[in-house]
């Protein structure tokens, strides 16, 4: 088994699951779409290669290895929205960070966000699941559309934004935004 066809699979397990519209991708493993309704025969292929995966399970906590204690667990819109209202009307340091259990770059990004939030106690780090169904709208008006995703706030303003598990860039940024002098 073909580490891109697991990847195909499991993407598609998760959009059955989540009653979500499946990724297509092309004979390269490249996204291609995301149609508006899958055919019949599309959602059987799926069906069929689930049966073939190995099941597992997502019991793996939010929070990383690394003691993410100072990491804040965001469960709402409600309390997304007034998380981000409080910053912008403290002008305090923030991050935003968007995650998934089943994202493989976000299970390596995480104890790096966990450390990064330790070594700056002046910035509080929100952590953000996107498969919660009491988030969707959040998601929806910031335009999230891939994780790791993570939304840098300098005094109340968004000063910068990271797509991806790129921790050069993470530590980078952070230096840059919160480091005291």
């Amino acid at each position: 088994m073909t580490r891109n066809w697991l990847f195909r699979s499991l993407a598609l397990r998760h959009a059955i699951k989540n009653s979500v519209r499946p990724i297509v991708f092309n004979a390269h493993h490249r996204f291609l779409s995301l149609p508006s309704k899958p055919s019949l025969f599309a959602t059987a292929i799926a069906s069929s290669q689930l049966s073939l995966l190995p099941s597992f399970h997502h019991s793996r906590s939010l929070s990383s290895a690394a003691g993410s204690s100072d990491v804040v667990l965001v469960n709402s819109e409600e309390e997304f929205n007034n998380i981000l209202t409080k910053v912008k009307d403290n002008s305090l340091h923030a991050v935003f960070y968007f995650t998934a259990v089943w994202c493989g770059p976000c299970r390596f990004i995480s104890p790096i966000v966990g450390e990064l939030s330790k070594k700056y106690p002046h910035v509080t780090t929100y952590k953000i699941d996107i498969d919660q169904e009491a988030i969707q709208g959040t998601l929806g008006k910031l335009q999230i559309t891939s994780v790791p995703t993570l939304h840098f706030f300098q005094n109340g303003k968004m000063a910068d934004v990271l797509v991806g598990a790129d921790v050069a860039r993470l530590t980078n940024i952070t230096e840059k935004l919160f480091k005291k002098n």
